[in-house]
């Protein structure tokens, strides 16, 4: 399903550089990716890319080849499609150059063309790891991609079970990819953690389900890597007061925070993900304290005092 995402970005690269109409013909037979067998396949496929970059935004229009208007073909005008010279300032450059390499795909760091044709970057961050490495969940993100486009099921391994999920949305969050998405035969709206999902594939049938139109999955999904499961418990943690402040901003609106006089906080939180939860607990040491439940309790006081 990778080949989707290539076909969609060569039909448009062709289309933006020969900034004139060229007919379904044209670019059945010049676009890499259109080789069907028949007319009716290859022009249900065209049809569906047009719609789908229609929907991202892309201004792909219809116009007459000539002007006896015989003939029609498509076009993306630059002009239409480009973005606008912003004026970025030197600080601003490099804020982006900064932003850029933050995220990396297969061990290389991201958007460095993008950043040239906006006037380059100042200074130099090559050799700089400043985020996660991405690379390994691009093929099963290119596959969810497909899926969730053509609105095929998607099944895969997920803790100990298959599951059949209509895909909804994909969404990144803290390094990680998330699957939004109903299970066949229900209506409730679920989150997957996409590197778990084992032996991804994708059903036959496209338009296989119609998605919920007023659902928006950055809403769905799980705000902290300690979200994504299937059995949540309700866990309190009482934070010292040197570390509370940072303990509040990272646990966000999801924890019920109860303050005391001497600046320590006492956050009750829903923990879906014990091992997410305590990974990130333990860079508190011993300025964290779990109060309940005693079995989360313990396996985090093995976890301090063999750190």
């Amino acid at each position: 399903m990778q080949k989707v995402i290539e076909r969609i970005l060569n039909l448009l690269a062709f289309l933006l550089t020969v900034d004139r109409p060229v007919t379904a013909d044209e670019i059945r037979h010049t676009v890499a990716g259109y080789d069907r067998d028949s007319d009716t396949a290859f022009h249900r496929t065209f049809e569906r890319d047009k719609d789908l970059l229609r929907r991202l935004g892309i201004p792909i229009e219809r116009e007459a080849t000539d002007v006896f208007e015989v003939e029609f073909g498509y076009v993306v005008h630059g002009e239409e499609y480009a973005l606008d010279d912003p004026g970025l300032t030197d600080e601003e450059r490099a804020a982006l150059a900064l932003a850029v390499q933050a995220v990396g795909f297969g061990g290389q760091p991201a958007g460095q063309e993008a950043m040239m044709k906006l006037g380059g970057a100042v200074g130099s961050l090559e050799g700089t790891e400043l985020g996660a490495d991405l690379g390994d969940q691009a093929g099963t993100v290119a596959l969810a991609f497909a899926a969730i486009s053509e609105r095929r099921l998607l099944l895969f391994d997920y803790r100990d079970r298959v599951r059949r999920v209509q895909p909804y949305g994909l969404v990144h969050r803290r390094g990680r990819w998330y699957l939004v998405g109903a299970e066949v035969g229900s209506d409730d709206v679920k989150v997957f953690r996409l590197d778990r999902a084992e032996e991804p594939r994708v059903g036959d049938r496209e338009n296989a389900f119609t998605p919920p139109h007023d659902l928006n999955p950055a809403d769905a999904v799980l705000r902290q890597p300690w979200d994504a499961g299937d059995s949540p418990t309700v866990a309190i943690v009482e934070f010292d007061a040197d570390v509370a402040w940072i303990a509040e901003r990272e646990l966000g609106s999801g924890a019920a925070i109860a303050r005391s006089a001497d600046g320590s906080i006492v956050a009750t939180v829903e923990i879906a993900e014990a091992g997410a939860f305590l990974g990130w607990l333990v860079g508190f040491e011993d300025r964290a304290e779990i109060v309940e439940p005693t079995s989360m309790r313990e396996r985090f006081l093995v976890m301090i005092e063999g750190s």
